[in-house]
């Protein structure tokens, strides 16, 4: 699958298909809890270069609940929600061992000029539908942030990880916490 060009690009250039776009984004890791009589529940950690971010989310299944989850993750990095146009599953073979094939296409947020303008196809296999779809979603946003009016956007949004900090500078930040703030809903797995 490859992306549609965004308006302004050169009709007939080449885009990257998912798989080959430089990885903007990389999904470190990822939750999902769900099951009859409660809501699902999805957690992400993404990164990219020295920047991570992190995002825990409810959802109508646990598929739904992981992508709400990335675009609460990443909404500084893309100024809004990406709009999901389409979802496909096809398998690609027979029995329920069989691997699956997820498509799915994008659009940026709603927003003025280049960057609200585009469609966006990301594409991953695997036994596994969750994994795979988590993947499309994410090989999707990175063919939107590979074209150049999303130039700098992660990195513009910060979120420094692995910083080294002095025992001292430590203590401090400990001391400024606000234990009340403190308070997470994800699980232990989650905080590694």
């Amino acid at each position: 699958m490859t992306a549609e060009p965004a308006e302004g690009a050169t009709p007939g250039t080449p885009k990257p298909s998912a798989s080959e776009a430089r990885s903007t984004l990389h999904l470190a890791r990822w939750t999902a809890t769900s099951g009859s009589n409660v809501r699902s529940r999805g957690a992400v950690v993404i990164a990219s270069g020295d920047h991570e971010w992190r995002a825990s989310a409810d959802g109508n299944g646990a598929i739904d609940a992981l992508y709400r989850a990335v675009d609460k993750a990443l909404a500084g990095v893309l100024t809004g929600h990406p709009r999901l146009l389409s979802y496909d599953i096809h398998a690609l073979g027979e029995g329920t061992d069989t691997i699956g094939l997820v498509t799915v296409t994008i659009a940026p947020p709603l927003i003025e000029g280049e960057r609200g303008s585009g469609e966006y196809h990301g594409e991953a296999k695997g036994p596994n539908i969750i994994a795979a779809s988590i993947e499309a979603y994410v090989g999707a946003l990175n063919l939107m942030l590979d074209e150049a009016h999303w130039e700098g956007a992660t990195e513009a949004a910060g979120n420094s990880r692995r910083v080294a900090v002095s025992a001292g500078t430590a203590r401090e930040r400990r001391a400024d916490l606000d234990e009340d703030e403190g308070a997470h809903d994800t699980t232990a797995w989650f905080e590694r």
